[in-house]
């Protein structure tokens, strides 16, 4: 049981070695089973519990409402055996963003050996792609992706690009200078913490003004738009985790007085 807690630890904390340490789970997982069939059900139960309360500690750390990207660009530069890594991290949203950064790589940079990157979209961190650009399979662009998982990052592509010097680097030294180039970038980018927004439109009768903005003002949400005229409206942005509490206020209101509509 130690050996399996650890082996899940490393994959869940040390997320740039994940593909490793979770193959070496899954095979540990493997041999608990067979052992603990052997003993009954309890026992296989128990043998999850550990690995269970790891991951729950891991959702927790980082709740669903909050991310973190990087503020600007940065560049960072590493060389290994003569040859020199170049890695530029660019905060992104969209993948016609990424589109327009690697073609501008390309662009500057047309005599390199290799353009490599690795980006991830989304609070949730489920939009992800690495790309070797020629290197051998999983060298490059795992590694950079490696680089951006073990900092909880997002929204960020990190691009790298390598002019050969003549020394072959092998599998295993490709692997440490391309995430050790990325690290480089990273290690100078200013880093901030977001929260994930909902919006909330909230439809009323001018009379209803008072009970309306008295919300606002107890829960404090961020006014978006606002309409008042006889017919009013209110557009309202919160953080995701406190949605719930402003919407049912309203969605009680509107119960109460049926002169208010919630969207």
């Amino acid at each position: 049981m130690v050996l399996f807690d650890s082996a899940y630890l490393f994959a869940c904390e040390y997320t740039d070695n994940y593909w490793i340490f979770t193959r070496l789970a899954l095979f540990l997982i493997s041999v608990l089973l067979e052992d603990r069939l052997r003993l009954g059900n309890a026992q296989i139960n128990l043998a999850f519990h550990s690995p269970c309360t790891i991951f729950a500690r891991k959702c927790k750390k980082n709740p669903l409402d909050t991310y973190k990207t990087i503020v600007a660009p940065c560049e960072g530069v590493f060389t290994e055996k003569r040859s020199k890594f170049i890695a530029m991290a660019f905060p992104v949203t969209t993948l016609d963003e990424i589109k327009e950064h690697l073609a501008e790589c390309q662009k500057r940079y047309f005599d390199a050996r290799h353009v490599c990157y690795a980006y991830m979209l989304g609070h949730e961190r489920t939009n992800f792609r690495a790309n070797d650009n020629g290197e051998p399979s999983g060298t490059a662009g795992r590694p950079i992706l490696g680089a951006i998982n073990s900092r909880e990052l997002t929204d960020i592509l990190v691009v790298v690009v390598r002019y050969f010097g003549g020394i072959k680097l092998g599998t295993g030294g490709l692997i440490v200078a391309y995430k050790a180039a990325a690290a480089e970038a990273l290690d100078v980018a200013e880093v901030v913490e977001k929260t994930v927004d909902l919006t909330l439109d909230v439809y009323f009768e001018y009379p209803m003004m008072n009970e309306v903005m008295r919300i606002v003002k107890e829960e404090s949400p961020a006014v978006v738009e606002q309409d008042f005229q006889m017919d009013c409206r209110i557009r309202l942005s919160i953080r995701a985790s406190r949605m719930p509490r402003l919407r049912e206020r309203y969605e009680q209101l509107a119960l109460e007085t049926g002169r208010i509509r919630v969207e």
